[in-house]
């Protein structure tokens, strides 16, 4: 952890140098990590809406088969704090840049795997075990993910538009679920079900190679921030960070998990669950596809204006020191 001044978020007399066509050029590299690593995680939620229940778990009752696809799309959310943990410390000791190319890797590898997979139909069961396996591996890597990308980008970003950067890297969320939407309206209104169920489904997940390489040919052209090197060439780092986060920030700490967690639970809800809920209903899945598709467009517009950080009230305003 940064034992800098409050609000320099750099090591007392080490300050950190902003170069703005740097902090551009992370801030533009988080965004384009951020939403090929979420492409992978959200590709998962609209086939367990559209597709899972059918060839994972056929033998069982319509409503229950998608119960139990959208059960497998919730174990990633089990494995994201771990994950975030985990990687968070990892990012603390050798860099936020290795740390992100590991996620990446876990994530778009297990989503590509997800469609090489043997179906119900050859294996059985075990597709679904395997299914769940690398449904883990998935959520483990994104849940280092958001929260390694926008500290990579906030310790770039001078004190004074910390907010405004870190909130661009949010953008790769949303527009991650863009592509897979995308995909899967265009594929179920150009093939008929049988050819969806048989292979269209795997088309998202196979491309999810490019998305890979394209977020790692990014990745590994970013340094990491200055305020983290003067951390580390100041030797000014805790050797028991979460202990120190915990004791010092408790109450800041829960109240950003509560609210992530709502925004956490709404989006998938909205994203997902009406997809599957619409399609019970009889209704098109392309149409409600392409309202999603709508309404996310409207929060990618959202999210950059909606940043307060310079106006919020210096004696309410939290540390953006590095917490390493």
């Amino acid at each position: 952890m940064d034992v800098s001044k409050p609000g320099t978020g750099a090591v007392a007399g080490a300050p950190a140098q902003h170069d703005i066509k740097k902090v551009r050029r992370t801030a533009a590299a988080s965004f384009i990590g951020t939403m090929a690593e979420y492409y992978d995680f959200f590709i998962y939620g609209t086939a367990s809406a559209l597709v899972f229940n059918k060839i994972f778990f056929p033998e069982i009752d319509p409503l229950l088969g998608t119960l139990a696809a959208f059960s497998t799309y919730a174990v990633g959310f089990f494995a994201r704090p771990l994950g975030g943990i985990v990687w968070g410390m990892v990012g603390d000791r050798i860099g936020r840049k290795k740390a992100l190319v590991y996620t990446l890797l876990l994530t778009g590898l297990g989503t590509f795997a997800i469609g090489l997979l043997p179906t119900y139909e050859t294996i059985g069961l075990w597709a679904a075990v395997i299914l769940v396996f690398v449904r883990l591996i998935q959520g483990f890597g994104v849940g280092g993910e958001q929260g390694g990308a926008v500290l990579l980008t906030a310790e770039a970003a001078p004190p004074n538009r910390r907010g405004f950067y870190a909130s661009l890297v949010q953008l790769g969320s949303p527009a991650a679920y863009l592509v897979p939407s995308a995909l899967f309206a265009f594929l179920t209104t150009q093939l008929s079900e049988d050819q969806f169920l048989a292979w269209g489904w795997r088309i998202p997940f196979l491309l999810s190679i490019l998305v890979v390489a394209v977020g790692l040919y990014i990745r590994l052209r970013v340094d990491e921030s200055e305020t983290f090197k003067a951390v580390k060439e100041n030797a000014a780092a805790q050797q028991a960070p979460m202990k120190v986060v915990f004791k010092n920030s408790r109450r800041e700490v829960l109240l950003g998990m509560g609210s992530k967690f709502v925004e956490a639970a709404v989006f998938p809800f909205y994203t997902v669950f009406l997809v599957a809920y619409s399609k019970h209903l009889g209704n098109d899945s392309a149409f409600v596809l392409q309202a999603i598709i709508i309404a996310i467009v409207a929060e990618l517009i959202m999210i950059p204006s909606g940043d307060i950080s310079p106006t919020v009230s210096a004696g309410k305003r939290f540390s953006s020191e590095p917490h390493c």
